[in-house]
């Protein structure tokens, strides 16, 4: 694998695990404390971490599309699981939020 594959790769998941922790902790706080704007600032932290993973992947597609990587090794597969984990856990952060507000009166 090359070097830049390689680093590539390790920018998705370290931004995205980064995210996926951000949404997980937003519903801590929910949950616990009932801290809607920690929370939401949560979320949008871990909109940017995501962002920045997203663009990260992007690159590995343009270097794809160039004909620069060979076949999908493990750590890029385990990056772009990475990835949807994340995008999913932003999804429930939502919802649980969401919910948490109505269950609240908020």
């Amino acid at each position: 694998m090359s070097e830049k594959l390689e680093l590539a790769c390790f920018n998705i998941i370290t931004h995205v695990g980064t995210a996926r922790s951000a949404y997980i902790q937003a519903i801590q706080v929910v949950k616990n404390e009932g801290d809607y704007e920690k929370a939401e600032q949560m979320i949008k932290d871990g909109e940017k971490e995501f962002t920045e993973g997203h663009h990260a992947h992007a690159d590995l597609l343009t270097m794809e599309a160039n004909g620069e990587l060979g076949g999908a090794p493990l750590l890029l597969l385990h990056a772009e699981d990475q990835l949807m984990s994340a995008e999913s856990f932003k999804i429930i952060a939502d919802e649980l939020i969401a919910i948490y507000k109505r269950l609240d009166g908020k």
